[in-house]
């Protein structure tokens, strides 16, 4: 009996000492993938925590909560142009907070449909479903949760008109970028980019319910922005794209084609940041911020061009566009909330 015992005890031991060290290194390789894709919001502390802590902070990482930021960032501007000056504090916070849930769920959605290319991207492959952190059934239950209340939100403590200009973006972001035209055309973000826009719209009718040549303006200026906006970024990860088999245009053109586009884009937004001028009553200093800002953003663009059709000049220069981007968007809805303020 004893013999038998010892016998079969043998081959249990290396087991459990296998199992431990491949513990150990699966422990070490999440520590080693923990972290965020600070640029896109959306990385994600990598494989499966251990408290809730960690849980909690996967959960967040999903929603893409700077991308969110840059979204408020148009809506309270609007939402102050809309009334005239400051709308009650009541409607700013059940608004931000409406449009932040309504983001979240779109992103969610986004990170659960994009799964598979993400496990593939180097930019996106430590979000959490991509690691295992979260299960799929997990995000989906969470994206359609928030979307729900996202909706409940406007509808019952906003307006109406809000809450079905928030079931279009989540729908355009969900169905008509991520799952159409995200990996079918080098279009994906023009048109997909849509859904971005939408807080304008939405700011604007939590304050007036109904739209307006004004809001159609600020509309347009997020709109032509934002193929100028991420262009840059896509051409920095074409190689992620490309694996990914995803064709956005840096992928699929060459690089002095994106930026004449480019350029195209940044023209049609500087127009219709000027066109609010006439369409809300804007002062002279919006105008001095919309022509300066412009002007300057156009600046960036046009010295990237010059440098795709010399490469012996140096690096594009692709993500100075992109964080100047973001700088000019910031300073020309500042400006928008400002004017609003000022006597003349």
């Amino acid at each position: 009996m004893s013999t038998t015992s010892t016998t079969t005890s043998h081959p249990q031991a290396p087991t459990r000492a296998a199992a431990r060290a491949e513990r150990e290194r699966a422990d070490a390789d999440r520590a080693d993938r923990r972290g965020a894709d600070a640029e896109q919001g959306g990385g994600a502390s990598g494989a499966p925590g251990t408290g809730w802590r960690d849980r909690l902070g996967a959960y967040v990482a999903l929603t893409k909560p700077r991308i969110i930021e840059l979204l408020l960032v148009t809506t309270l501007p609007t939402m102050i142009l809309a009334q005239g000056g400051l709308p009650s504090l009541g409607l700013v916070l059940l608004t931000l907070v409406g449009g932040t849930l309504a983001a979240a769920s779109a992103n969610v959605f986004n990170c659960y449909l994009d799964r598979d290319i993400d496990q593939v991207m180097n930019r996106t492959k430590r979000r959490p479903l991509a690691t295992g952190e979260i299960t799929p059934r997990a995000a989906l239950v969470f994206a359609t949760v928030l979307g729900v209340v996202s909706l409940l939100w406007f509808a019952l403590l906003v307006n109406v008109p809000a809450a079905w200009l928030t079931f279009a973006a989540i729908a355009i972001y969900v169905v008509g970028y991520t799952m159409i035209l995200k990996r079918r055309t080098p279009q994906n973000i023009v048109w997909g980019g849509i859904a971005g826009c939408m807080p304008v719209f939405i700011g604007w009718a939590a304050v007036t319910g109904s739209l307006s040549w004004a809001a159609v303006a600020l509309f347009g200026v997020i709109f032509f922005w934002t193929p100028p906006h991420y262009w840059p970024l896509s051409v920095k990860f074409k190689k992620d794209y490309a694996n990914a088999g995803v064709p956005m245009l840096p992928v699929v053109a060459t690089d002095r084609r994106v930026a004449v586009e480019m350029v195209a884009h940044t023209a049609a937004m500087i127009a219709c940041s000027l066109a609010l001028i006439p369409l809300a009553g804007m002062s002279w200093f919006y105008a001095a911020v919309a022509v300066a800002s412009g002007g300057w953003f156009l600046w960036l663009v046009i010295a990237m061009l010059r440098r795709a059709g010399h490469p012996e000049r140096g690096k594009l220069g692709a993500m100075k566009v992109f964080h100047g981007s973001i700088t000019y968007l910031t300073v020309l809805f500042i400006a928008v909330a400002v004017d609003v303020f000022l006597p003349f």
